[in-house]
């Protein structure tokens, strides 16, 4: 595809993403398992933690950090978040050159069927070591057109109503044919460590306000507390009490910039016994005061 080419199918997906993009940050469309994302203004590196999804951007830029990795996903590419994990993203936009674009979630049923339906593909390499849980790729012209279906089945409700699932389909399907098919398929693969591992998150993410521990959660990835461990680590790069206070410390920002809760109402809501405990961690994460983030009402990247 020719640069003008290009450029001409990133405005198209703008076109049809900036009606639905009421407001900054994400914003809900007639189906669940779809957000549009719009930003104005430059974001500066801070923690985030996305859903299993796909982000489609089609304007503007963002720099994910993963441990020592960096990944570049501006306009014409898509991120692959196969785990949910805690990471550093910088977002770049101006009033003038927003940044627009789509998050699809990845329902692992759905992705499930197709990878079974589809068998191994002759060009799969399979690969020994643990897939990275967060990755990115160019927007080919399938996915490019998949994802323009779905856009604009969510103008028109009815359309959405009778061909929203099969456009998710299609958008998931694309995925599994383009670059990062490896990973969507260690996904649903029953006996990988990664699709073990991604059992645990999903029981950790619904359960995160509750006492956890090590052996709880290798009890969901159906694997010894010490396997389960390495695994955990190798998949997220965090141990999984780091990995549980990181999300315990996102969640509550979210409460605290969203539902404006007091301090140690969200303290309690995410699952700390000690509100100074919550506090000097929360500060240590996010180089300010819960109380300060009340305020403040940022915007989610």
């Amino acid at each position: 595809m020719s640069l003008a080419h290009h450029s001409d199918a990133n405005a198209a997906l703008v076109d049809l993403i900036k009606p639905l993009a009421t407001r900054p940050g994400f914003v809900s469309t007639l189906l669940p398992e779809v957000h549009v994302v719009s930003m104005h203004s430059y974001v500066a590196s801070s923690p985030q933690i996305y859903e299993p999804s796909l982000m489609i951007i089609a304007q503007g830029g963002k720099l994910a950090s993963l441990g020592s990795r960096t990944l570049d996903y501006g306009a014409g590419h898509y991120l692959v978040q196969a785990l949910s994990v805690p990471f550093m993203c910088e977002t770049f936009a101006t009033p003038q050159a927003p940044l627009f674009g789509v998050s699809v979630a990845i329902d692992r049923v759905m992705l499930g069927e197709l990878v079974q339906a589809m068998g191994t593909t002759p060009d799969l390499i399979v690969e020994a070591q643990t897939p990275e849980s967060m990755t990115s790729a160019v927007l080919d012209a399938p996915m490019r057109e998949s994802v323009e279906r779905l856009l604009r089945c969510l103008h028109d409700p009815l359309e959405c109503q009778v061909m929203g699932q099969s456009r998710l389909r299609e958008v998931l399907y694309a995925a599994l044919r383009g670059p990062q098919a490896g990973v969507l398929r260690a996904l649903v693969a029953q006996q990988s460590h990664f699709a073990r591992v991604a059992a645990s998150l999903a029981y950790l993410h619904s359960h995160y306000d509750e006492p956890l521990n090590v052996d709880i959660l290798a009890r969901q990835a159906n694997m010894s507390a010490s396997t389960f461990h390495e695994y955990f680590k190798r998949s997220t790069l965090l141990s999984p009490v780091q990995y549980l206070k990181r999300l315990r410390l996102l969640k509550a920002q979210q409460m605290l910039v969203a539902e404006g809760l007091g301090v140690a109402q969200v303290a309690h809501r995410v699952g700390y016994q000690s509100t100074s405990q919550f506090s000097r961690e929360y500060k240590r994460y996010f180089n300010r005061s819960p109380g300060e983030e009340g305020i403040s009402l940022r915007i989610p990247a």
